[in-house]
């Protein structure tokens, strides 16, 4: 479905499978591993959505029997996947089970305490990014955008791609018009946008931090 209120973003809220996922990732009960693998599911059949929205190619192919036509998806074969560490790992697996020519970059930023969210962004490893390439930065909550936006600076430092893509989860209004408002060309696909952030920065309805409900949350140390 595409967005009324903005330019190139799409949502799968159409979809009864994905909304079936979406509600056992909302449930507290669901626990990690669970949560991991819907995570994945999610990932692979949004990336075969987003197959539709490629560049294909009719190419002759020879059966046992005879000649026919078939067709190749020829901006699968390039296409680079930037996973934002660490919610974002089960979501590039479910992607790349479907993109599996794809070159993987990594990110790690994380996002700090209300009301100033600053992000440290500390490792960085983001292969060749080439004019043919769809870029895809899978995230999976798109809450003030503060991190996703980061994350698009810097990919641009690495080359000029044919497509720039965020794919996540669940978007808040507010992530998306800041994530629009620096980088317009950026397209947006999520499963859901819900209604609002929090004075916390996070996404309400939402799902909670899902880094912590896919891994566990980890011990803060004095």
């Amino acid at each position: 479905m595409k967005a009324e209120r903005w330019e190139g973003v799409y949502s799968f809220e159409d979809s009864p499978f994905l909304m079936e996922i979406l509600t056992e990732l909302r449930d507290e009960r669901t626990g990690p591993i669970a949560f991991r693998k819907g995570l994945v599911k999610l990932g692979r059949y949004m990336a075969y959505e987003l197959t539709k929205t490629m560049e294909t190619e009719r190419v002759p192919v020879k059966t046992p029997l005879e000649e026919t036509e078939g067709v190749i998806v020829r901006d699968r074969r390039n296409v680079v996947i930037i996973t934002v560490l660490r919610a974002a790992i089960p979501l590039m697996e479910g992607l790349i089970k479907v993109l599996d020519h794809a070159r993987v970059g990594i990110v790690s930023a994380s996002r700090g305490k209300a009301p100033k969210f600053e992000i440290e962004m500390n490792y960085v490893k983001i292969p060749e990014i080439r004019p043919e390439d769809t870029v895809i930065v899978a995230d999976p909550m798109i809450a003030t955008g503060s991190t996703l936006i980061k994350v698009l600076d810097e990919v641009k430092r690495y080359g000029k791609p044919k497509r720039l893509i965020v794919v996540g989860v669940l978007a808040a209004p507010e992530g998306i018009e800041r994530i629009k408002s620096r980088h317009p060309e950026v397209e947006v696909f999520v499963a859901k946008v819900d209604r609002e952030l929090n004075d916390k920065g996070y996404i309400l309805p939402g799902l909670g931090d899902a880094g912590d409900r896919a891994f566990g949350a980890p011990v803060k140390l004095q």
